[in-house]
């Protein structure tokens, strides 16, 4: 974020936020992204120990009562690590912790949000399965009424987490009838490791390794009553709230992800002579860096914004919009930094002598994770067109503001 949006306490999460990236050794690095490490429980141990995971969330649950600006801010200082490392720390302090928070009971809360900002548990989020992602109304695996408790069977895979976590909240279709209307058909689910829940397969992913990203199959998962998050039938009141940590937070650490790319090129390119000259010195070059430096700028004013809005009660409807475009335009503008920055480096850029290499294949999955790019234009076309005819008439007519706008035999609609 920029510094002069941020308050003094803020800027003092922020700096401890760079501490904890400092202290993160290399072969952490490394050893994740050669899948040595299968999840870094270490890493969110040391978050937890300094007390930055869950920032927003009450201090007496383990958080520090701040906001998404704040949040967005501390997602981009994490994601400088590398992408996955991002993914972790958001998936359980920020999607699961979320989750519980605002439609938990506070039983729950005691139970799984203090131990895992406290860094003691692990927690996953199991949204998507092998026959969809994105349409969350197409899930399958089901959840069975066995008196004082559900019997969950079902599969559910590229869970971040599937291979460490240690419970996981879970979608399940409670209502099978076919007439079931899909938003009152499903239910939302704390789901403990124990019998009946296998990791049955961990993915060899191109890039965003370490994260334990695996497929979970339930057989016969024996979950109590007491772990439904909200109420029976009403997962769709929990993932509506959930799609603003989801892609926002993702958003955010994309921008994280995108500057050591940017850094690296900057400083490369200032030290590196091609015909007698500093490469910098190239427009073809020096123009290359700064639409990269542009861009996470503008990027970065996207997710200010955006969180802003959150902060403030915006109507949920436009918040949608905002949100929506906010995780398109950053995960793709951020992309283009890292192309930008591989492009002027060249050759060993494509290399493992730099990191280069590593955060391209990483941060290739920011369009695709959480909602594609297709789905973000999708929703923030709906919500556009929506909040453009309730609006309408409220502002000039702008249509009015042309010579000839009388002549209606021209304005042919059909």
């Amino acid at each position: 974020m920029f510094d002069y949006l941020l308050s003094k306490e803020q800027l003092k999460i922020r700096d401890e936020a760079r501490e904890l990236v400092k202290w993160v050794p290399r072969e952490m690095i490394l050893d994740m992204d050669a899948d040595r490490i299968k999840f870094p429980k270490e890493f969110l141990r040391e978050a937890a120990r300094r007390n930055l995971l869950g920032c927003r969330y009450p201090k007496e649950w383990g958080g520090r009562e701040m906001d998404w600006v704040t949040t967005c801010m501390l997602m981009e200082e994490i994601g400088t690590l590398g992408y996955e490392f991002a993914c972790v720390f958001g998936v359980g302090a920020e999607l699961v912790c979320d989750a519980i928070i605002l439609h938990g009971t506070e039983e729950q809360k005691e139970r799984y949000v203090r131990p895992l900002l406290k860094g003691e548990r692990f927690a996953a989020e199991c949204l998507t399965e092998p026959r969809g992602g994105s349409d969350f109304f197409g899930a399958t695996t089901t959840a069975v009424d066995a008196g004082d408790h559900f019997l969950i069977n079902g599969q559910k895979r590229f869970i971040v987490g599937g291979e460490g976590a240690d419970f996981f909240l879970l979608y399940a279709r409670t209502n099978v009838a076919p007439d079931a209307k899909p938003q009152e058909a499903i239910t939302a689910f704390i789901v403990d490791r124990g019998p009946g829940v296998e990791t049955k397969y961990l993915y060899g992913l191109m890039g965003c390794r370490g994260g334990g990203t695996a497929r979970l199959v339930f057989k016969d998962a024996k979950v109590p009553k007491a772990n439904i998050v909200g109420r029976l039938h009403g997962a769709y009141d929990v993932f509506n709230t959930m799609m603003i940590p989801e892609r926002l937070g993702t958003a955010a650490m994309t921008i994280g992800a995108a500057r050591p790319a940017l850094d690296i090129a900057t400083r490369y390119t200032s030290r590196r002579k091609a015909f007698g000259k500093i490469i910098a010195q190239f427009e073809g070059i020096s123009f290359q860096v700064a639409e990269a430096a542009m861009l996470l700028d503008a990027a970065r004013a996207m997710a200010h914004v955006t969180a802003s809005a959150v902060d403030r009660g915006v109507e949920m409807n436009r918040i949608r919009r905002m949100v929506s475009e906010s995780k398109k335009f950053i995960t793709e503008s951020c992309q283009r930094v890292v192309h930008n920055a591989m492009q002027v480096v060249g050759g060993i850029g494509y290399t493992n002598v730099f990191p280069l290499e590593r955060i391209h294949r990483d941060i290739r999955l920011a369009s695709i994770w959480t909602g594609t790019s297709e789905v973000m234009a999708m929703i923030a076309a709906h919500e556009w067109y929506r909040e453009s005819a309730l609006t309408r008439g409220s502002v000039r007519d702008f249509e009015r503001d042309a010579p000839e706008a009388d002549v209606q035999d021209e304005k042919i609609y059909e």
